[in-house]
């Protein structure tokens, strides 16, 4: 078992050579080195929030599970938190702070790391709104293109700025920052605007869950701003065939989408996209252009 010392933490690596995503032949060792190039991005996003984890420890053609609760065998350097749950009861999950945690999740096969719309200590005060845009076949992203298009035009009537990426699967996430507001407030107005889609874009838009009804229509789903429910984190891997990422946008690339491979992105394409564009999703954590809810939230 090969060991790796990461800012001062040695790690021991299980498996390197495990092929985690046949299709590309990408390996544990693809994931770790993907997620250390991207840990400065990375970690700003999900610093704070209590992380859930995809993991896939026989790869994505095996059993996936979503881990919610602190593995057995934790470090003691990793930041663990108490979160209280629904019924009021509390929880202890892990929270990604630094490097040395995200490569430890990645040897665990987590292989996605998905984060609530709020940070501790401040538990359903939700510092950003999403919404997932879910194409129902045949519509594809190129439709979620449109959809957000529109999302952006309406959050900017009230005062919101607006960013996107990719989900990593077939769909878009646009996202707003906000002035911490409390997550019921932000779920209410969010399921106000999808309804709002779904009246001003009938043949395009669906706010309904009920699949049967998102054929050939995109789903704007605004669950997710529920202080319960989780998102795919910027940057992270999703458990699909190909190492696909969830990734930060420009609005001209949703703009110009004419087919769907147009935006999908995978672990090989980021560096440059760094590169070339910094982290798209920066303003996300700049507390000067997080806005307010029309009715002051």
């Amino acid at each position: 078992m090969p060991n790796t010392v990461v800012e001062g933490r040695t790690l021991s690596l299980s498996r390197p050579d495990k092929v985690l995503y046949p299709e590309a032949g990408f390996t544990k060792a693809d994931v770790v080195e993907y997620y250390t190039s991207v840990g400065e991005v990375l970690l700003p996003h999900l610093r704070d929030r209590p992380a859930s984890f995809v993991r896939a420890p026989g790869g994505v053609a095996g059993k996936s599970f979503m881990a919610k609760h602190v593995p057995p065998g934790t470090p003691d350097w990793v930041a663990v938190r108490e979160v209280h749950r629904v019924d009021g009861s509390t929880d202890r999950q892990v929270v990604v702070q630094d490097l040395p945690t995200l490569v430890w999740a990645a040897n665990l096969a987590a292989l996605e790391l998905h984060v609530p719309q709020w940070r501790l200590p401040r538990e359903g005060r939700a510092d950003r709104l999403v919404f997932d845009l879910d194409p129902g076949a045949p519509a594809t992203v190129v439709e979620c293109c449109a959809v957000a298009g529109w999302l952006r035009d309406r959050l900017a009537r009230d005062g919101l700025e607006a960013w996107v990426k990719t989900s990593g699967s077939k769909g878009l996430h646009v996202l707003a920052p906000l002035r911490p507001t409390d997550s019921s407030a932000v779920a209410d107005y969010a399921e106000r605007l999808a309804r709002e889609a779904a009246e001003e874009l009938p043949e395009l838009v669906v706010h309904q869950v009920p699949r049967k009804l998102r054929k050939g229509r995109v789903f704007v789903d605004h669950s997710q701003n529920a202080w319960t429910r989780t998102t795919a984190a910027p940057y992270t891997l999703r458990a699909k065939a190909r190492p696909t990422v969830s990734t930060p946008v420009t609005w001209d690339e949703v703009a110009g989408c004419e087919h769907p491979d147009d935006l999908v992105f995978t672990a090989g394409d980021l560096a440059a996209r760094l590169e070339r564009h910094g982290d798209l999703l920066g303003p996300l954590l700049d507390s000067s252009r997080a806005g307010r809810l029309p009715d002051g939230g």
